[in-house]
């Protein structure tokens, strides 16, 4: 029986990057859909103005969640 080698530091690196762009792209995905939901909801009246207030507050949280991993992925750059 062979033994497995443990993955180098380069194949580790392009997993982890591959497994932050995949959250990325749901991350992604999940504001676009509320981005649609905001958008129905506000066309309805009477406004539920809570509801629509918690949304955005969510979609606000995923778009800086999504920035976070994208600064994950950028390298680090010393002026």
């Amino acid at each position: 029986m062979s033994e497995s080698l443990p993955p180098s530091a380069h194949q580790t690196e392009l997993v982890a990057a591959n497994s932050l762009e995949a959250r990325i792209a749901e991350l992604q995905h999940e504001h676009q859909t509320l981005d649609e939901h905001i958008h129905q909801l506000s066309a309805i009246e009477p406004q539920d103005q809570l509801q629509l207030q918690r949304l955005k507050k969510r979609k606000l949280m995923l778009k800086d969640q999504i920035t976070h991993l994208e600064s994950q992925l950028t390298p680090n750059i010393s002026a």
